[in-house]
């Protein structure tokens, strides 16, 4: 007796707080619902990505009642509650009809109804546990589940609490499980399928054999035959959950703009236009390089006024074998894309403007590692050319040689404004910053253009289209970097075809239908190149190479990223050319002939203060700057390269046909170490690691001049392709 008051009374002090306790309501359910599954979509609302984020259930979008199938509806219903629209909460009949103990049985549903299986579930006191539910938790359950049938509605009831039971395994509401066993959406149910679904219910774990028999049970119910249930069953239960099925265009873009405590569905500044043509392009064009061991690339097209990304394409999907690495933000070297920096702090400094002639010919600079020899693309050297064909030809000795004047400080000073966030300070780099020896992201560096493409105007990128302040990455202000005289010079170079004739000729795929200013690049040893450019209304950054570091066989920035690049600005600019930028204030142009026609006379961009008529040898740059006479002696005596002491470096990573050292002097017959290599003025060797003596005899057999000189590092490794410091 004692014991049964005591129970009473736990019981009624139950009933008390859960009649105390503040009941959701259908709209706080539904807000609260958290799918494992977040949806991205671009910035006209399709769906283009899902990215899971909760790994220990599987729970997608919350489903309307209207958007689900009438059979699933039906099937649910006769299965687990056919009295579902006439009671109020309890199943009073059923409660009758059976013996209390079978009732609050613990391992039965008995006569529970959907109502109180959905007090179940949105009221953690009220969760069933391993060992079944007490005789109090049941009363509260029945409480719970009055209490509802007063506050809901009916629709309401029934579509909480199919989107809020477990089906199976990690399996939480319908449009998980309808996705992962059927591979359709709720709606598309059919009857059988229906039947499957409701009996899983009553036994989430069970084998295929009883949930099959469960579900003939129910399809008997609805008057219809069993036939094909035992193979759809297991078939369906079989199955191994996936995407949800909408379009997969994203992967790594949605790393990096989905919140993962953000809303279920999230909206991107992607254009899924846009990025279904970026996808096609880049695949096709890795399928026109097939053989030439090239298999990934990756791509990003930015908006020029708001920073946002129109377009990210992270890898090439299955042709890589590294397509989880996200090319986008993957740190490599840069190459020539970094020359047009170089250029524009020189003009913005007055040290050169678009017509100063910079000698193009062989260069030794002095490194803490030996002395750098800055080759050109084509290993050959074009002499005095101006500033104007150096950039747009991609010529690497005028580049190193202008770099030089500025400094490596205060080239990694501009380009971390530019936000490329450099890891070393100058020194480390040295001279060869010039021709891209640090590593940067595609993002950053497309990034990079955009500001000049906004007049030297840095900002950074936005990723997601949200009306919260706070959660925008473009909300830092955006800072002036760069002169925007300095800069229109350097993109009107860019955007010049007839500058790039050189190298690219007339008909490269760097000319396009309306104004881009546009730049390729390849690393060392051709392990990437790269395509960057901008338009009048957007900034198309493109990578290719292979995740893994491995180079290229004969891929330079033309034949490998350009391809890409022009395919993407075609499209953007199919229905309105891109226009040429105005030239700022600052700028002025002046008619400017050179000396002995070393190029043909034209009009020419200064900043206002710097016009120059007449184009001299004499009066143009060395390394340090500004200075009278060419930059070495025309007449030769002896040796003039390499002088005595000079220390090489030797870099393991490249071929034997990328590295050479140039003997130079007056005519005469080279003997290194003992043994005659050959007349001529230059000798072109390839080195070999060790201390060796170089020494030029002349015509009459005496020895004009020794020197010598050490040659550092490991022995060079067989050639696999033809390559050099390719910076094109």
């Amino acid at each position: 007796m004692i014991l049964l008051r005591t129970a009473s009374a736990a019981a009624a002090l139950l009933c008390a707080a859960t009649l105390a306790h503040a009941l959701p309501t259908f709209a706080e359910v539904r807000a609260a619902h958290k799918p494992s599954d977040i949806t991205l979509t671009d910035r006209h609302g399709v769906p283009i990505q899902t990215l899971r984020v909760d790994k220990q259930v599987r729970r997608l979008a919350w489903v309307p009642l209207a958007d689900m199938s009438p059979a699933l509806l039906q099937a649910i219903v006769l299965s687990e509650d056919r009295r579902f629209y006439e009671h109020s909460g309890v199943d009073w009949n059923a409660v009758a009809t059976s013996a209390w103990s079978n009732v609050w049985n613990r391992k039965t549903r008995g006569a529970s109804t959907l109502t109180m299986q959905l007090a179940g579930l949105i009221d953690d006191g009220l969760a069933r546990p391993g060992g079944g539910r007490s005789v109090g938790q049941k009363i509260g359950q029945a409480i719970t589940a009055t209490r509802l049938e007063a506050n809901w509605k009916k629709s309401e009831i029934l579509e909480a609490y199919l989107n809020s039971v477990a089906f199976r395994g990690e399996l939480v509401g319908i449009d998980a499980l309808s996705l992962t066993l059927f591979g359709k959406h709720p709606g598309g149910l059919d009857i059988q399928e229906a039947a499957v679904a409701a009996a899983l219910l009553r036994g989430p774990n069970a084998s295929a054999e009883a949930v099959a028999t469960r579900a003939c049970g129910i399809l008997q119910l609805q008057q219809s035959a069993c036939m094909g249930v035992v193979a759809l069953t297991a078939t369906s239960l079989a199955r191994k959950g996936g995407m949800p099925l909408v379009e997969q265009l994203a992967p790594h873009f949605a790393r990096q703009a989905i919140a993962a405590d953000g809303a279920a569905v999230q909206r991107s500044t992607l254009d899924a236009g846009l990025q279904r043509v970026a996808v096609a392009a880049l695949r096709s064009q890795l399928g026109e390089l097939s053989g030439r061991n090239v298999e990934d690339g990756a791509l990003v097209v930015l908006d020029n006024v708001s920073g946002e990304v129109r377009a990210w394409v992270g890898s090439s999907g299955d042709l890589s074998g590294g397509r989880h690495v996200d090319g986008v933000l993957a740190r490599r070297q840069p190459g020539s894309t970094l020359k047009p920096f170089v250029y524009a702090l020189a003009f913005e400094k007055k040290l050169i403007t678009p017509a100063s002639l910079i000698d193009d010919s062989p260069a030794q600079l002095a490194t803490t590692n030996g002395l750098y020899l800055p080759q050109n693309y084509d290993h050959d050297f074009k002499g005095w050319v101006s500033a104007r064909t150096a950039l747009g030809a991609s010529l690497n000795v005028p580049a190193v040689r202008v770099g030089a004047m500025l400094g490596p400080d205060a080239l990694v000073e501009r380009f971390n404004a530019l936000g490329l966030a450099l890891p070393k300070p100058g020194g480390f780099y040295g001279n060869s910053l010039a021709l891209g020896s640090a590593d940067v992201t595609l993002l950053t560096l497309t990034n990079a253009y955009r500001a000049f493409a906004n007049g030297g105007v840095y900002a950074p990128v936005a990723l997601r289209v949200t009306s919260d302040p706070s959660l925008r990455e473009a909300s830092v202000k955006p800072v002036r970097v760069a002169n925007p005289a300095a800069v229109f010079l350097a993109a009107d170079i860019l955007a010049d075809n007839n500058a790039r004739v050189r190298t690219f000729g007339l008909n490269s795929l760097l000319a396009t239908r309306g104004f881009a200013a546009v730049k390729t690049g390849t690393s060392k040893d051709m392990r990437d190149n790269w395509c960057i450019g901008f338009t009048d209304r957007y900034t198309v950054g493109v990578w290719i190479g292979n995740a893994s570091g491995a180079p290229m066989h004969s891929v330079s920035g033309v034949s490998g990223a350009a391809p890409v690049w022009q395919a993407l600005v075609a499209h953007l600019h199919a229905g309105q050319p891109s226009r040429a930028p105005g030239a700022p204030a600052g700028v002025a142009r002046a008619q400017v002939s050179f000396e002995m026609q070393r190029e043909p006379s034209r009009d020419e961009f200064f900043i206002a203060g710097t016009e120059q008529a007449l184009q001299r040898v004499s009066a143009q740059v060395s390394e340090t700057g500004p200075r009278s006479g060419p930059l070495r002696d025309p007449w030769r005596f002896g040796i003039t390269s390499p002088r005595d002491g000079s220390i090489f470096a030797i870099d393991p990573d490249m071929p034997p046909a990328a590295q050479r050292i140039t003997f130079e002097g007056e005519h005469g017959t080279w003997v290194l170490d003992g043994k005659r290599l050959g007349a001529s003025t230059k000798f072109a060797w390839a080195p070999w690691p060790g201390r060796h003596e170089l020494t030029l005899v002349g015509r009459s057999g005496e020895a004009l001049e020794t020197v010598h000189f050490e040659v550092r590092g490991a022995g060079l490794k067989p050639a696999q392709a033809p390559s050099s410091q390719k910076r094109r």
